[in-house]
């Protein structure tokens, strides 16, 4: 059962990292964002709105993991 639910965290973790990430570099990367002076403001925008929900799907990642390894070692 452990490893089930280690595999949604994992699958849901990949999900909400990947679209974030994917959406953060689009914002950090738009045509208005190519300027010199706009990268500074970018950079803390992306950082404030994208990275928070990166960092959620990264630890949702590394507990899935945690969980499968987990099961694997008390089955052994």
């Amino acid at each position: 059962m452990r490893t089930l639910f280690g595999g949604l965290l994992l699958a849901i973790g990949v999900l909400i990292a990947g679209a974030s990430g994917l959406c953060s570099l689009t914002v950090l990367f738009s045509a208005g964002s190519t300027s010199p002076q706009m990268w500074g403001s970018g950079l803390i925008m992306v950082a404030i709105f994208g990275g928070i929900p990166f960092a959620i799907g990264v630890g949702l990642i590394y507990a899935g993991r945690a969980l499968i390894r987990e099961d694997q070692n008390d089955g052994a």
